[in-house]
């Protein structure tokens, strides 16, 4: 028997991104005016908040569902976006950094989201917490990547799904970040932590 993993991780993002969601909208003071970019999100992390930006979702897929009159969607790379400089007033991502693709992928995905935003806030899990939160397994992600692909089908991820194709594709797509990687990427931003158990879980580069 297999089960949706998508619940399995709400049942996580439930826990962690309201508290998230909140410290955003309280840091930046973001209220119907605010020009809000949202880069490969959905209307799962608003559902959080009651407020309602001017917000515009970048992401590579088309909405799953019809958009609230608050809400523009825009299919796109964000590597390389369709927006002129400082469009908005503030820049969001939750977790997408890390599905870009490889170094110089993710290098580009920062800089669009310097060169479009007035001020952002970028957040992604933290390459030393031992937990990896894709595959819910520890320490997988510390192995040397050609061992770590050959095991992904003992993680608790591939257990409940039991479809190593896409579990081997989705350790290929993801690439953690580590602290100093997030300051490379983000210099202008103040670098800090969420932590669970005492222990940073995630990274945020912040530019207020």
């Amino acid at each position: 028997m297999t089960m949706d993993i998508h619940k399995i991780y709400l049942l996580f993002q439930k826990r962690f991104r309201p508290k998230r969601m909140g410290s955003f909208v309280q840091l930046f003071t973001v209220d119907s005016s605010t020009r809000v970019l949202d880069v490969g999100g959905t209307l799962l992390n608003w559902s959080f908040v009651k407020v309602k930006p001017q917000l515009t979702i970048l992401n590579i897929h088309p909405p799953a569902e019809p958009m609230p009159p608050n809400v523009k969607w825009v299919v796109g790379d964000a590597r390389c976006m369709p927006f002129e400089d400082q469009s908005f007033d503030v820049v969001f991502s939750n977790s997408v950094i890390e599905h870009v693709g490889d170094w110089e992928d993710q290098r580009a995905f920062a800089r669009e989201i310097r060169r479009v935003g007035k001020r952002y806030f970028v957040q992604t899990p933290n390459y030393y917490f031992p937990v990896e939160p894709h595959f819910i397994t520890p320490f997988i992600h510390w192995l040397p990547r050609n061992i770590g692909r050959r095991v992904v089908g003992l993680t608790v991820r591939n257990l409940l799904t039991r479809d190593v194709q896409k579990s081997v594709e989705l350790f290929d797509e993801v690439h953690l970040l580590r602290p100093r990687d997030m300051k490379k990427l983000f210099p202008d931003a103040e670098i800090i932590f969420e932590r669970f158990l005492g222990l940073p879980k995630s990274i945020l580069a912040i530019k207020k």
